[in-house]
């Protein structure tokens, strides 16, 4: 997760429209040390070519590619106006988190953003909150219920030892800033815990930053290993479901998609052949697309393809191929730019009513076309 001191949080602030909020944001980022004066140009630029309103109250305004040499070091400037600023097109922005980013860190910075301001109660809580710490903690996702990703899941491992499928998860636990090394220490000499079926439960009392949850399981899908970094009683709820007779016969025979949905009690959706385009029912259609941007899909590109999806009377779920995790709305800002698309990486669209192939013929028209850029 990103570093955010509590200097770079500014609740409670005033402004008379967008632009206003826009340089007031710039000049932070500017005071914190993390761009030069004239990045503010390149913010107010990019809200010229797209709106950097993501839903759900939240706008994050950051520069063009232009202005990439003026930053620094990456960072963010939030800004909280509980009035509310009108940021276009009837969408009222009540937290506004000014992004400055080198190279491509801001899509890494974005898809952590979103993954915790997509929830619509987190956003509403963030607008009215008046207490810096708390807004910190609401914000970083602390607190809060653990959420399983993709990220920390593997499949197919060649060996079926224990301590092996420990060490590939205490792994991922580390890369994610879960857990420190003592954690990853005493995790693998630490012996695990049975539930049943073949599947195994591992944490450990030290080296716990974050609540955290990783996935290993051997390719003849004969044992799994569900490790867990506990900081509050975040990880409650997904222990609980480790007891389910339908989340560990997942963890043991579902697909990464399928593993997510299970430990976040989601629905569970079903994997369907992953051919490049194909009809699954008569009125739902299928087509996966490799995003071809050289920065990938940060907000502008996600806006077009936003766009172009609100063109057809059709209902239009997208997923990441490259990264797991659930179908999610084609027509929600935040939950394309959730999705943390980079270049090669294969996005896989679902569409279902009246105008489901003209959607996916659009949008893999649009992909092709570079999203604008």
């Amino acid at each position: 997760m990103f570093n955010l001191p509590e200097n770079a949080i500014h609740l409670a602030q005033t402004a008379e429209n967008k632009q206003q909020a826009i340089e007031m944001a710039a000049d932070a980022l500017n005071k914190a040390g993390l761009v030069e004066s004239g990045y503010v140009q390149g913010m107010l630029a990019r809200e010229q070519q797209t709106s950097t309103f993501l839903g759900n109250g939240i706008a994050i305004p950051h520069g063009t590619l232009d202005t990439r040499s003026l930053v620094k070091e990456t960072g963010v400037a939030v800004f909280q106006f509980p009035q509310g600023i009108e940021w276009g097109e009837g969408n009222i922005a009540y937290v506004v988190i000014a992004i400055a980013a080198r190279s491509d860190e801001h899509l890494a910075l974005l898809r952590q953003l979103t993954q915790i301001l997509g929830d619509e109660d987190t956003a509403a809580k963030l607008a009215k909150e008046s207490d810096v710490c708390r807004f910190r903690a609401l914000l970083l996702g602390e607190g809060q219920n653990l959420v399983a990703s993709a990220e920390t899941i593997v499949l197919d491992v060649e060996s079926d030892n224990l301590l092996t499928l420990t060490a590939i998860n205490a792994g991922k636990l580390e890369s994610q800033g879960a857990v420190e090394k003592s954690f990853v220490s005493d995790v693998i000499s630490s012996p695990a815990l049975p539930l049943g079926q073949g599947l195994w439960l591992t944490d450990s009392a030290v080296g716990n930053l974050k609540n955290g949850l990783a996935v290993s399981r051997t390719k003849n899908n004969a044992c799994a290993v569900v490790t867990v970094s506990r900081k509050d009683d975040g990880v409650n709820n997904v222990l609980v479901r480790l007891l389910e007779p339908q989340v560990q016969q997942y963890l043991l025979q579902g697909s990464v998609t399928q593993i997510v949905s299970a430990l976040n009690g989601e629905a569970i959706e079903v994997n369907t052949p992953a051919s490049s385009m194909q009809t699954t029912s008569e009125q739902e259609v299928e087509g996966i697309f490799t995003i071809k941007n050289e920065h990938g899909v940060h907000a502008r590109p996600g806006a077009v393809l936003v766009n172009e999806v609100k063109k057809y009377n059709a209902t239009v779920l997208v997923q990441n191929l490259d990264r797991g995790g659930a179908l999610v709305s084609a027509k929600s800002a935040m939950k394309i730019v959730s999705l943390g698309a980079v270049k090669g990486h294969r996005l896989r669209f679902v569409a279902t009513g009246e105008q489901a192939q003209q959607a996916i013929d659009g949008i893999g028209a649009a992909i092709a076309a570079g999203l604008g850029e």
